[in-house]
């Protein structure tokens, strides 16, 4: 803040100069005390001036009683997981009062390195939100499989620069960590004075204990309240995450109302989450309206989603209706449900329409990303067996963690043939190597078919699940020829595609058709057996990330992720 704006706060504070806009009689939320106070605020410059009784202003809005709180922060999310470009996302975001993204694009850059992150920050310039960057750790994320481009210390550091980087992202090679890998120390030295997030999946013990002493400091993969009540009592500031995929808010929101501990160090975050599941009811706003029908007083839920995700990352002047404060505002008709009536960002209304309309839809970028070699059906045949016995990929509803078991030969075939097991098969698509890894998988359901995709975290290689090799053929050549997306194959036939051109995980179309499209084909993909629970298509994007439990596969072949070897 400089001087000439502190010497205006001061004034509009005191009633000596006018506000350029006062908001009267609100009913404001105040995240320190957790009361709800009724006042006028006075805004200035884009930040709140005071609280209290005002009369004066260049603008005045009557709130009528209505609640004020502050803007939403989503803690940890991955813009590109939307499917739409960045401003369509934040557009988004704002219409459900969400006005901070802390965003990790280790998608885009898993395919296009340091191009794929300029491309997120240039393409937010000039939008009412504020666009936060966590620099990607781990491009690739593991050894372990073949990702688009490669990100060393060194070519990240100069990143740390620019205005909207805070810090690191999440480190998911823990096993790096913990075996203090010249590269991954190199990042963490990097980072040092910065948050570096976290990425520890079943992290216990003292492998956790000496993942936090790296300083590492946040974890979004808590599934179970004892989880994340163990990383919690490390230190870690724990960020709740409810996505489309992955959903642990309830089990960690409930045991900490249980057992009655405080929340503060705790915040609310999307990780992956589909725009048509945002624009039904929100990121953020939904945490909070979720954490309240489950008993977490509503101050609390409010905290999390606003103050607390603030002082997790350093943002000083964000999170709070209070004086000196940012005007980053939403006014609701309720607080239980979140009811969100507008948006203010630096003390401005926001329409998430004219957003949408400022943010153009149409990119050039990234459009020959999809770069597969020729494929046949001799592609999708399983790997011998080691010892007679098949490794079996187990998909679970509503989590992104998976089950191991082993089959034998006859029972392999059998499950193939009645529909219990499909393959899965993840190929190279960055170079056109020819990389291909195949294994089986339990839980997805699909029915004679075959369902691909290049969304494939994180390498984004081409993942194809099927129940026969000629469907599954179908479908990854169907992927090629659109350039990337989501595509269903039914009996030979091409049932439903999504087209994601740019850099094979974003559309440039118009958002609403966008929406149609992808609810049509994940409806037609439930129609063909993929369960409620399963989410068809980000359940499979997590399959090929060997960072998971338990079992994945990669274009290099089945990953024993607990053993961290293929088998």
């Amino acid at each position: 803040m400089n001087a000439n704006l502190r010497e205006r706060l001061i004034q509009a504070a005191q009633g000596k100069l006018e506000p350029d806009l006062l908001l009267k009689n609100a009913q404001v939320l105040n995240v320190f005390t957790g009361e709800v106070i009724t006042g006028d605020v006075a805004i200035i410059d884009g930040y709140i001036a005071g609280i209290g009784r005002y009369d004066k202003a260049k603008q005045v809005t009557a709130l009528y009683g209505r609640y004020l709180v502050p803007g939403f922060i989503n803690a940890h999310c991955h813009v590109e997981s939307s499917m739409v470009l960045p401003g369509i996302y934040c557009a988004e975001e704002l219409r459900w009062g969400t006005t901070t993204l802390i965003t990790d694009p280790h998608e885009v850059a898993n395919v296009a390195g340091n191009e794929g992150i300029k491309f997120m920050l240039d393409s937010v310039k000039g939008l009412p939100v504020n666009y936060y960057v966590q620099l990607p750790s781990c491009v690739p994320a593991t050894p372990f499989e073949h990702s688009g481009a490669a990100l060393n210390a060194a070519a990240l550091e100069p990143m740390l620069n620019h205005p909207g980087v805070l810090g690191l992202g999440e480190m998911m090679n823990y096993i790096g960590v913990l075996e203090t890998d010249p590269d991954i120390m190199d990042k963490l030295a990097m980072a040092e004075g910065r948050v570096i997030d976290g990425h520890g999946p079943g992290l216990s013990g003292l492998a956790l204990q000496a993942y936090v002493a790296a300083g590492i400091h946040t974890d979004h993969e808590s599934t179970s309240f004892e989880e994340a009540l163990e990383k919690l009592r490390a230190g870690m500031s724990i960020l709740v995450r409810e996505g489309s995929a992955s959903k642990n808010l309830e089990a960690i929101i409930s045991g900490m109302i249980k057992h009655g501990l405080p929340t503060y160090n705790m915040a609310f975050c999307t990780d992956d989450k589909h725009i048509a599941d945002i624009r039904r009811e929100g990121t953020i706003r939904h945490c909070i309206r979720r954490s309240i029908a489950l008993g977490l007083p509503a101050a609390d839920a409010y905290r999390m989603a606003t103050i607390n995700a603030a002082r997790i990352y350093g943002l000083k002047d964000l999170g709070a209706a209070a004086p000196g404060y940012r005007a980053d505002l939403v006014v609701l008709e309720d607080l239980d449900q979140v009811a969100v009536i507008q948006v203010y960002k630096d003390g401005k209304p926001v329409d998430p329409q004219d957003v949408l309309q400022s943010a153009s839809a149409s990119s050039k970028a990234g459009m020959d990303s999809v770069r597969v070699a020729a494929l046949n059906l001799n592609s999708f045949a399983l790997p011998k067996s080691r010892e007679g016995l098949y490794p079996v990929v187990g998909a679970q509803p509503n989590q992104i963690v998976t089950t191991k078991a082993f089959i034998g030969k006859d029972e392999a075939e059998k499950g193939l043939q009645n529909g219990t097991l499909c393959k899965l098969a993840v190929i190279e698509r960055h170079h056109a190597t020819g990389n291909t890894g195949v294994g089986l998988l339990s839980g997805y359901g699909l029915q004679n078919g075959a369902v691909a995709s290049t969304v494939g975290h994180d390498s984004h290689n081409l993942i194809v699940v099927g129940t026969n090799d000629e469907d599954m053929l179908t479908a990854a050549k169907e992927i090629s020829r659109i350039g990337g997306g989501y595509v269903l194959v039914r009996d030979g036939v091409v049932a439903g595609t999504v087209p994601l051109p740019v850099y094979g995980l974003m559309s440039n179309g118009h958002v609403e058709n966008f929406i149609i499209t992808l609810n049509d084909l994940l409806e037609k993909a439930h129609m063909a057996g993929v369960p409620e629970g399963i989410d068809p298509f980000i359940t499979l994007s997590f399959l090929a990330l060997p960072v998971i439990p338990a079992l994945r596969v990669t274009d290099m072949g089945v990953f024993d992720v607990e053993a961290f070897k293929f088998i």
